[in-house]
Protein backbone atom coordinates (compact mmCIF):
# COMPACT_ATOMS: atom_id res chain seq x y z
CA UNK A 1 0.00 0.00 0.00
CA UNK A 2 1.94 3.11 -1.45
CA UNK A 3 1.55 6.18 0.63
CA UNK A 4 -0.86 7.42 -1.63
CA UNK A 5 -3.32 4.85 -0.70
CA UNK A 6 -2.13 5.73 2.92
CA UNK A 7 -3.74 8.87 2.47
CA UNK A 8 -6.78 7.66 0.90
CA UNK A 9 -7.55 5.24 3.41
CA UNK A 10 -7.20 8.12 6.40
CA UNK A 11 -9.89 10.10 4.29
CA UNK A 12 -12.37 7.57 4.08
CA UNK A 13 -11.67 7.26 7.88
CA UNK A 14 -12.34 10.86 8.46
CA UNK A 15 -15.79 10.48 6.33
CA UNK A 16 -17.04 7.42 8.46
CA UNK A 17 -15.82 9.86 11.51
CA UNK A 18 -17.74 12.95 10.40
CA UNK A 19 -20.99 10.89 9.93
CA UNK A 20 -20.48 9.59 13.00
CA UNK A 21 -20.34 13.26 14.92
CA UNK A 22 -23.30 14.47 12.53
CA UNK A 23 -25.09 11.58 14.10
CA UNK A 24 -24.28 12.18 17.45
CA UNK A 25 -25.20 16.12 17.07
CA UNK A 26 -28.59 15.39 15.55
CA UNK A 27 -29.22 12.52 18.39
CA UNK A 28 -28.63 15.53 20.59
CA UNK A 29 -30.87 18.07 19.35
CA UNK A 30 -33.79 15.74 18.99
CA UNK A 31 -32.99 14.29 22.94
CA UNK A 32 -32.86 17.58 24.13
CA UNK A 33 -36.38 18.39 21.83
CA UNK A 34 -37.84 15.10 23.58
CA UNK A 35 -37.73 16.08 27.22
CA UNK A 36 -34.57 14.92 27.31
CA UNK A 37 -36.36 11.51 28.82
CA UNK A 38 -33.63 8.38 29.67
CA UNK A 39 -33.66 5.65 26.41
CA UNK A 40 -33.34 2.51 28.09
CA UNK A 41 -32.70 -0.28 25.32
CA UNK A 42 -33.56 -4.14 26.17
CA UNK A 43 -31.36 -3.38 29.36
CA UNK A 44 -28.21 -3.28 27.36
CA UNK A 45 -28.27 0.41 26.17
CA UNK A 46 -28.85 3.24 28.77
CA UNK A 47 -28.75 6.74 26.91
CA UNK A 48 -29.36 10.08 28.70
CA UNK A 49 -28.13 13.64 28.98
CA UNK A 50 -25.02 12.47 30.75
CA UNK A 51 -24.32 9.43 28.21
CA UNK A 52 -24.94 11.99 25.18
CA UNK A 53 -21.99 14.54 26.70
CA UNK A 54 -19.56 12.13 26.88
CA UNK A 55 -20.41 10.76 23.26
CA UNK A 56 -19.67 14.27 21.99
CA UNK A 57 -16.80 14.79 23.31
CA UNK A 58 -15.68 11.68 21.70
CA UNK A 59 -16.58 11.97 18.55
CA UNK A 60 -15.52 15.69 18.32
CA UNK A 61 -11.91 14.59 19.09
CA UNK A 62 -12.26 11.56 17.60
CA UNK A 63 -13.22 13.19 14.65
CA UNK A 64 -10.25 16.34 14.62
CA UNK A 65 -7.59 13.23 15.54
CA UNK A 66 -8.63 11.37 11.93
CA UNK A 67 -8.58 14.75 10.35
CA UNK A 68 -5.36 14.78 11.42
CA UNK A 69 -3.84 11.33 11.25
CA UNK A 70 -3.78 11.39 7.40
CA UNK A 71 -0.80 13.83 6.91
CA UNK A 72 0.80 12.85 9.96
CA UNK A 73 0.59 8.82 9.06
CA UNK A 74 1.20 9.89 5.50
CA UNK A 75 4.53 11.60 7.21
CA UNK A 76 5.51 8.86 8.95
CA UNK A 77 5.36 6.31 6.02
CA UNK A 78 7.29 9.05 3.50
CA UNK A 79 9.96 9.38 6.21
CA UNK A 80 10.32 5.85 6.45
CA UNK A 81 9.52 5.69 10.25
CA UNK A 82 6.51 3.30 9.58
CA UNK A 83 5.68 0.89 6.80
CA UNK A 84 2.80 1.15 4.68
CA UNK A 85 1.69 -1.96 6.12
CA UNK A 86 2.21 -0.96 10.26
CA UNK A 87 0.24 2.66 8.71
CA UNK A 88 -2.32 0.39 7.75
CA UNK A 89 -2.68 -1.31 11.37
CA UNK A 90 -2.21 2.47 12.80
CA UNK A 91 -5.99 3.08 11.80
CA UNK A 92 -7.26 -0.63 12.64
CA UNK A 93 -6.31 0.50 16.05
CA UNK A 94 -7.04 3.86 16.20
CA UNK A 95 -10.74 2.43 15.35
CA UNK A 96 -10.93 0.03 17.93
CA UNK A 97 -9.31 2.63 20.70
CA UNK A 98 -12.10 5.04 19.47
CA UNK A 99 -15.13 2.31 19.33
CA UNK A 100 -14.19 1.56 22.92
CA UNK A 101 -14.48 4.97 24.13
CA UNK A 102 -17.67 4.98 22.07
CA UNK A 103 -19.22 2.27 23.30
CA UNK A 104 -18.59 2.89 27.37
CA UNK A 105 -21.10 6.07 27.62
CA UNK A 106 -23.82 3.65 26.25
CA UNK A 107 -23.62 0.41 28.04
CA UNK A 108 -26.13 0.24 30.98
CA UNK A 109 -24.36 -3.05 32.45
CA UNK A 110 -21.55 -1.85 35.16
CA UNK A 111 -19.67 -5.08 34.73
CA UNK A 112 -19.49 -4.53 31.05
CA UNK A 113 -18.54 -0.84 31.19
CA UNK A 114 -15.66 -1.93 33.20
CA UNK A 115 -14.59 -4.16 30.65
CA UNK A 116 -14.90 -1.89 27.93
CA UNK A 117 -12.48 0.79 29.93
CA UNK A 118 -9.85 -2.02 30.10
CA UNK A 119 -10.28 -2.50 26.34
CA UNK A 120 -9.43 0.85 26.08
CA UNK A 121 -6.24 0.43 28.04
CA UNK A 122 -5.29 -3.05 26.14
CA UNK A 123 -5.55 -1.68 22.50
CA UNK A 124 -4.10 1.95 23.81
CA UNK A 125 -0.76 0.34 24.99
CA UNK A 126 0.09 -1.08 21.16
CA UNK A 127 -0.43 2.81 20.25
CA UNK A 128 1.63 4.22 23.02
CA UNK A 129 4.75 1.51 22.02
CA UNK A 130 3.71 1.60 18.12
CA UNK A 131 7.43 2.33 17.23
CA UNK A 132 8.73 -0.39 18.91
CA UNK A 133 11.67 1.56 20.80
CA UNK A 134 12.44 1.05 23.95
CA UNK A 135 11.12 3.97 25.69
CA UNK A 136 8.28 3.12 23.90
CA UNK A 137 7.94 -0.50 25.15
CA UNK A 138 8.45 0.31 28.74
CA UNK A 139 6.28 3.25 28.57
CA UNK A 140 3.44 1.08 27.85
CA UNK A 141 4.03 -1.63 29.46
CA UNK A 142 3.81 0.87 32.57
CA UNK A 143 0.52 1.60 30.95
CA UNK A 144 -0.79 -1.49 31.33
CA UNK A 145 0.19 -2.26 34.82
CA UNK A 146 -0.44 0.65 36.51
CA UNK A 147 -4.12 1.16 34.82
CA UNK A 148 -5.15 -2.26 35.37
CA UNK A 149 -4.00 -2.74 38.98
CA UNK A 150 -6.12 0.71 39.13
CA UNK A 151 -9.12 -0.95 37.37
CA UNK A 152 -8.96 -3.89 39.56
CA UNK A 153 -9.69 -1.47 42.37
CA UNK A 154 -12.44 -0.58 40.51
CA UNK A 155 -13.58 -4.09 40.16
CA UNK A 156 -13.85 -4.86 43.85
CA UNK A 157 -16.04 -1.59 44.22
CA UNK A 158 -18.33 -2.50 42.30
CA UNK A 159 -18.30 -5.94 43.67
CA UNK A 160 -19.19 -3.63 47.10
CA UNK A 161 -21.81 -1.86 44.55
CA UNK A 162 -23.34 -4.94 44.03
CA UNK A 163 -22.88 -6.89 47.48
CA UNK A 164 -25.23 -4.38 48.79
CA UNK A 165 -27.42 -4.20 45.83
CA UNK A 166 -28.51 -7.42 46.29
CA UNK A 167 -28.64 -7.71 49.59
CA UNK A 168 -30.20 -4.32 50.84
CA UNK A 169 -32.35 -3.78 47.85
CA UNK A 170 -33.25 -7.25 46.07
CA UNK A 171 -31.39 -5.99 42.80
CA UNK A 172 -29.55 -8.59 42.26
CA UNK A 173 -28.23 -6.89 38.57
CA UNK A 174 -25.43 -5.07 37.51
CA UNK A 175 -27.98 -3.08 35.24
CA UNK A 176 -26.96 0.76 36.33
CA UNK A 177 -30.87 1.77 35.39
CA UNK A 178 -31.96 -1.23 37.93
CA UNK A 179 -29.70 -0.39 40.80
CA UNK A 180 -30.68 3.07 40.53
CA UNK A 181 -34.10 1.79 41.28
CA UNK A 182 -33.42 0.80 44.56
CA UNK A 183 -29.99 3.33 45.21
CA UNK A 184 -31.84 4.61 48.78
CA UNK A 185 -31.98 0.71 49.93
CA UNK A 186 -28.24 0.39 49.89
CA UNK A 187 -25.89 -0.13 53.35
CA UNK A 188 -23.86 3.71 53.37
CA UNK A 189 -21.35 2.00 55.51
CA UNK A 190 -20.81 -0.58 52.15
CA UNK A 191 -21.08 2.47 49.51
CA UNK A 192 -18.86 4.99 51.57
CA UNK A 193 -15.91 2.13 51.18
CA UNK A 194 -16.94 0.97 47.50
CA UNK A 195 -16.55 4.44 46.51
CA UNK A 196 -13.41 5.29 47.58
CA UNK A 197 -12.39 1.66 45.56
CA UNK A 198 -14.29 3.38 42.75
CA UNK A 199 -12.34 6.79 42.98
CA UNK A 200 -9.34 5.51 43.19
CA UNK A 201 -9.41 2.87 40.29
CA UNK A 202 -11.14 4.61 37.65
CA UNK A 203 -9.29 7.91 39.35
CA UNK A 204 -5.92 6.33 37.97
CA UNK A 205 -7.39 5.87 34.49
CA UNK A 206 -8.65 9.43 34.59
CA UNK A 207 -4.66 11.01 35.33
CA UNK A 208 -5.89 11.83 39.20
CA UNK A 209 -3.06 12.21 40.99
CA UNK A 210 -1.41 10.71 42.84
CA UNK A 211 -1.95 7.60 40.62
CA UNK A 212 -1.09 10.02 37.42
CA UNK A 213 2.37 7.77 37.12
CA UNK A 214 1.41 6.63 33.95
CA UNK A 215 0.58 9.31 31.65
CA UNK A 216 3.57 11.37 31.32
CA UNK A 217 5.38 8.95 29.84
CA UNK A 218 2.20 7.50 27.89
CA UNK A 219 1.73 10.80 26.46
CA UNK A 220 5.67 10.94 25.94
CA UNK A 221 5.86 8.07 23.41
CA UNK A 222 2.63 7.44 21.60
CA UNK A 223 2.02 9.21 18.54
CA UNK A 224 0.52 12.55 18.38
CA UNK A 225 -3.05 11.38 17.25
CA UNK A 226 -3.09 9.08 20.27
CA UNK A 227 -1.82 11.38 22.92
CA UNK A 228 -4.69 13.53 21.97
CA UNK A 229 -6.82 11.01 22.34
CA UNK A 230 -5.90 9.99 25.49
CA UNK A 231 -5.88 13.26 27.11
CA UNK A 232 -8.92 14.53 25.36
CA UNK A 233 -11.16 11.52 25.63
CA UNK A 234 -9.84 8.53 27.70
CA UNK A 235 -9.76 10.20 30.72
CA UNK A 236 -12.62 11.93 30.25
CA UNK A 237 -14.33 8.46 29.98
CA UNK A 238 -13.06 7.51 33.34
CA UNK A 239 -14.67 9.96 34.78
CA UNK A 240 -17.91 8.63 33.08
CA UNK A 241 -17.73 5.44 34.94
CA UNK A 242 -16.77 7.63 38.00
CA UNK A 243 -20.06 9.81 37.87
CA UNK A 244 -22.53 6.66 37.66
CA UNK A 245 -21.01 4.94 40.84
CA UNK A 246 -21.72 8.83 42.57
CA UNK A 247 -25.22 9.09 41.34
CA UNK A 248 -25.77 5.70 42.34
CA UNK A 249 -24.09 6.44 45.95
CA UNK A 250 -26.17 9.99 46.12
CA UNK A 251 -29.23 8.26 47.79
CA UNK A 252 -27.60 6.83 50.59
CA UNK A 253 -24.55 8.92 51.42
CA UNK A 254 -25.14 12.06 50.03
CA UNK A 255 -23.37 14.08 46.77
CA UNK A 256 -21.34 15.97 49.89
CA UNK A 257 -19.37 12.65 50.86
CA UNK A 258 -17.92 12.15 46.64
CA UNK A 259 -17.56 16.21 46.90
CA UNK A 260 -14.92 15.51 49.97
CA UNK A 261 -12.75 13.32 47.77
CA UNK A 262 -13.22 15.37 44.31
CA UNK A 263 -11.84 18.35 46.10
CA UNK A 264 -9.06 16.49 47.83
CA UNK A 265 -8.11 14.34 44.41
CA UNK A 266 -8.35 17.92 42.46
CA UNK A 267 -5.88 19.34 44.91
CA UNK A 268 -3.47 16.87 44.78
CA UNK A 269 -3.32 17.05 41.26
CA UNK A 270 -3.15 20.97 40.55
CA UNK A 271 -0.88 21.54 42.83
CA UNK A 272 1.58 18.34 41.61
CA UNK A 273 1.11 19.09 38.21
CA UNK A 274 1.86 23.04 38.35
CA UNK A 275 4.83 21.98 40.18
CA UNK A 276 5.90 19.59 37.41
CA UNK A 277 5.05 21.90 34.63
CA UNK A 278 7.99 24.36 35.89
CA UNK A 279 11.00 21.76 35.13
CA UNK A 280 10.19 19.60 32.33
CA UNK A 281 11.78 19.20 29.23
CA UNK A 282 10.18 16.80 27.45
CA UNK A 283 7.54 19.08 25.22
CA UNK A 284 4.46 16.16 25.49
CA UNK A 285 5.55 15.36 28.63
CA UNK A 286 4.83 19.29 29.55
CA UNK A 287 1.47 18.50 27.92
CA UNK A 288 0.77 15.63 29.84
CA UNK A 289 1.60 17.18 33.53
CA UNK A 290 -1.08 20.38 32.03
CA UNK A 291 -3.58 17.34 31.32
CA UNK A 292 -3.06 16.20 35.32
CA UNK A 293 -4.06 19.86 36.10
CA UNK A 294 -6.97 20.01 34.16
CA UNK A 295 -8.59 17.06 35.25
CA UNK A 296 -7.76 18.63 38.61
CA UNK A 297 -9.82 21.36 37.95
CA UNK A 298 -12.39 18.80 36.74
CA UNK A 299 -12.31 17.14 39.64
CA UNK A 300 -12.62 20.33 41.69
CA UNK A 301 -15.18 21.47 39.85
CA UNK A 302 -17.63 18.40 40.61
CA UNK A 303 -16.22 18.67 44.47
CA UNK A 304 -18.04 22.03 44.31
CA UNK A 305 -21.03 20.85 42.60
CA UNK A 306 -24.56 21.83 44.64
CA UNK A 307 -22.57 25.73 43.57
CA UNK A 308 -22.47 25.58 39.98
CA UNK A 309 -19.17 23.61 40.08
CA UNK A 310 -20.75 20.54 38.27
CA UNK A 311 -21.72 22.79 35.27
CA UNK A 312 -18.14 24.05 35.70
CA UNK A 313 -16.19 20.86 35.57
CA UNK A 314 -17.94 19.13 32.93
CA UNK A 315 -17.41 22.50 30.83
CA UNK A 316 -14.11 22.56 31.47
CA UNK A 317 -13.52 18.60 30.64
CA UNK A 318 -14.59 19.48 27.16
CA UNK A 319 -13.33 22.66 26.76
CA UNK A 320 -9.95 21.18 27.60
CA UNK A 321 -10.54 17.75 25.31
CA UNK A 322 -10.66 19.98 22.33
CA UNK A 323 -7.99 21.96 23.40
CA UNK A 324 -5.36 19.91 24.53
CA UNK A 325 -6.06 17.71 21.37
CA UNK A 326 -4.97 20.90 19.72
CA UNK A 327 -1.75 21.28 21.35
CA UNK A 328 -0.83 18.08 20.79
CA UNK A 329 -1.30 17.70 17.25
CA UNK A 330 0.89 21.08 17.35
CA UNK A 331 3.24 19.12 19.37
CA UNK A 332 2.94 16.73 17.22
CA UNK A 333 3.96 18.90 14.26
CA UNK A 334 6.99 20.14 16.36
CA UNK A 335 8.23 16.86 17.03
CA UNK A 336 8.31 15.93 13.41
CA UNK A 337 10.30 19.10 12.20
CA UNK A 338 12.94 19.31 15.03
CA UNK A 339 13.33 15.46 15.27
CA UNK A 340 13.38 15.32 18.82
CA UNK A 341 10.82 15.50 22.11
CA UNK A 342 13.27 17.84 23.98
CA UNK A 343 12.12 21.63 23.81
CA UNK A 344 15.55 22.58 24.36
CA UNK A 345 16.37 21.44 20.86
CA UNK A 346 12.96 23.48 19.69
CA UNK A 347 13.21 27.48 18.76
CA UNK A 348 11.56 29.45 16.17
CA UNK A 349 8.45 27.49 15.08
CA UNK A 350 6.30 30.09 13.77
CA UNK A 351 9.09 30.67 10.96
CA UNK A 352 9.41 27.16 10.43
CA UNK A 353 6.05 25.97 10.49
CA UNK A 354 3.78 29.19 10.53
CA UNK A 355 0.27 27.80 11.04
CA UNK A 356 1.31 25.01 13.59
CA UNK A 357 3.38 27.98 14.99
CA UNK A 358 0.63 30.28 15.42
CA UNK A 359 -1.69 27.68 16.77
CA UNK A 360 0.04 26.09 19.17
CA UNK A 361 0.72 30.30 20.53
CA UNK A 362 -2.94 30.87 20.67
CA UNK A 363 -3.08 27.41 21.89
CA UNK A 364 -1.04 28.16 25.02
CA UNK A 365 -3.69 31.11 25.37
CA UNK A 366 -6.56 29.23 25.54
CA UNK A 367 -5.09 26.28 27.58
CA UNK A 368 -4.02 28.30 30.53
CA UNK A 369 -7.31 30.08 30.29
CA UNK A 370 -6.98 33.62 29.09
CA UNK A 371 -10.16 35.18 27.27
CA UNK A 372 -11.51 34.95 25.03
CA UNK A 373 -11.17 31.65 24.69
CA UNK A 374 -13.22 28.52 26.20
CA UNK A 375 -11.30 27.70 29.25
CA UNK A 376 -10.98 30.71 30.47
CA UNK A 377 -15.36 30.58 31.16
CA UNK A 378 -15.25 26.95 32.62
CA UNK A 379 -11.77 28.24 35.19
CA UNK A 380 -13.84 31.12 36.28
CA UNK A 381 -16.78 29.54 36.88
CA UNK A 382 -15.13 26.34 39.02
CA UNK A 383 -13.48 29.15 40.77
CA UNK A 384 -16.52 31.11 41.17
CA UNK A 385 -18.46 28.08 42.57
CA UNK A 386 -15.78 27.52 45.17
CA UNK A 387 -16.13 31.35 46.84
CA UNK A 388 -20.20 30.64 46.39
CA UNK A 389 -19.27 27.47 48.41
CA UNK A 390 -16.69 28.96 50.33
CA UNK A 391 -13.96 26.28 49.98
CA UNK A 392 -11.44 29.25 50.47
CA UNK A 393 -8.78 27.49 50.98
CA UNK A 394 -8.94 25.40 48.05
CA UNK A 395 -9.55 28.39 46.07
CA UNK A 396 -6.33 29.85 47.35
CA UNK A 397 -4.33 26.87 46.82
CA UNK A 398 -6.18 26.29 43.42
CA UNK A 399 -5.05 29.98 42.30
CA UNK A 400 -1.73 29.50 43.48
CA UNK A 401 -1.45 26.09 41.25
CA UNK A 402 -2.97 27.76 38.25
CA UNK A 403 -0.38 30.73 38.47
CA UNK A 404 2.68 27.95 38.60
CA UNK A 405 1.08 25.80 35.37
CA UNK A 406 0.99 29.68 33.48
CA UNK A 407 3.93 30.40 34.47
CA UNK A 408 6.13 27.12 33.37
CA UNK A 409 3.71 27.53 29.93
CA UNK A 410 4.86 30.51 29.61
CA UNK A 411 8.32 29.80 29.45
CA UNK A 412 8.28 26.87 27.56
CA UNK A 413 5.89 27.86 24.91
CA UNK A 414 6.97 31.16 23.98
CA UNK A 415 10.43 29.79 23.65
CA UNK A 416 9.49 27.22 21.28
CA UNK A 417 7.21 29.04 19.21
CA UNK A 418 9.35 32.61 19.15
CA UNK A 419 13.47 33.22 18.32
CA UNK A 420 15.55 31.81 15.60
CA UNK A 421 15.60 28.28 14.45
CA UNK A 422 18.62 25.84 15.38
CA UNK A 423 20.93 25.37 12.45
CA UNK A 424 20.25 22.76 9.98
CA UNK A 425 16.24 22.84 10.59
CA UNK A 426 14.74 23.56 7.57
CA UNK A 427 10.70 24.32 7.22
CA UNK A 428 8.92 21.38 5.95
CA UNK A 429 5.49 21.34 4.36
CA UNK A 430 2.35 21.23 6.28
CA UNK A 431 -0.12 19.11 5.84
CA UNK A 432 -3.95 20.45 4.65
CA UNK A 433 -4.94 18.12 7.16
CA UNK A 434 -3.40 19.35 10.03
CA UNK A 435 -4.60 23.08 9.08
CA UNK A 436 -8.53 21.69 9.17
CA UNK A 437 -7.70 19.88 12.46
CA UNK A 438 -6.50 22.93 13.83
CA UNK A 439 -9.42 24.92 12.32
CA UNK A 440 -11.92 22.47 13.59
CA UNK A 441 -10.84 22.41 17.02
CA UNK A 442 -10.18 26.25 17.16
CA UNK A 443 -14.04 26.75 16.27
CA UNK A 444 -15.02 25.30 19.60
CA UNK A 445 -11.94 26.59 21.45
CA UNK A 446 -13.08 30.11 20.53
CA UNK A 447 -16.55 29.74 19.79
CA UNK A 448 -17.42 28.21 23.18
CA UNK A 449 -15.30 30.98 25.01
CA UNK A 450 -17.42 33.96 22.70
CA UNK A 451 -21.09 32.06 23.55
CA UNK A 452 -22.27 28.60 24.57
CA UNK A 453 -24.64 27.30 22.20
CA UNK A 454 -28.18 26.63 23.80
CA UNK A 455 -28.31 23.20 23.58
CA UNK A 456 -24.71 22.34 24.98
CA UNK A 457 -25.55 24.92 27.63
CA UNK A 458 -29.02 22.68 28.49
CA UNK A 459 -27.26 19.46 28.28
CA UNK A 460 -24.77 20.60 30.55
CA UNK A 461 -27.63 21.55 33.03
CA UNK A 462 -29.36 18.01 32.40
CA UNK A 463 -25.63 16.62 33.50
CA UNK A 464 -25.66 18.76 36.81
CA UNK A 465 -29.12 17.73 38.13
CA UNK A 466 -28.84 13.83 37.19
CA UNK A 467 -25.57 13.68 39.21
CA UNK A 468 -26.85 15.60 42.21
CA UNK A 469 -29.81 13.39 41.83
CA UNK A 470 -33.02 15.78 40.73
Amino acid sequence: MPSGKVKLFGIINTFVYSVLLIACIIFLKCFLANGSHPINLWGWIYIDSLSIFFLLITTVVSFAASVYSIGYIQAEVEEGKISTRKAFAYFQLFNLFSLTMLIVPLLNNLALVWIAIEMTTLISAFLVGFHNTKESVEAAWKYIIICSVGITFALLGIIFFYYTSSKDAGVKSLEWASMLSGAGMFDPKIIRLALIFILVGYGTKAGLAPMHNWLPDAHSQALSPISGLLSGVLIKISLYAILRFVMLANPSVGYAYSAKFFILFGLVSVVIAGAFILVQKDLKRLLAYSSVENIGLVSLGLGFGPFGGIFAGLLQAFNHAVTKALMFFCAGEAVRSYRSNNMNQMQGMIKLMPFAGTAMFLGFFALVGMPPFSIFISKLSILISAFEGKYYFAAALTLIAIALAFTGLLYHVSRIVLGKPPQGITAKAEPLSSKIAFIFLGIFILGFGLRIPQAFFDLLLNCQQLILGK
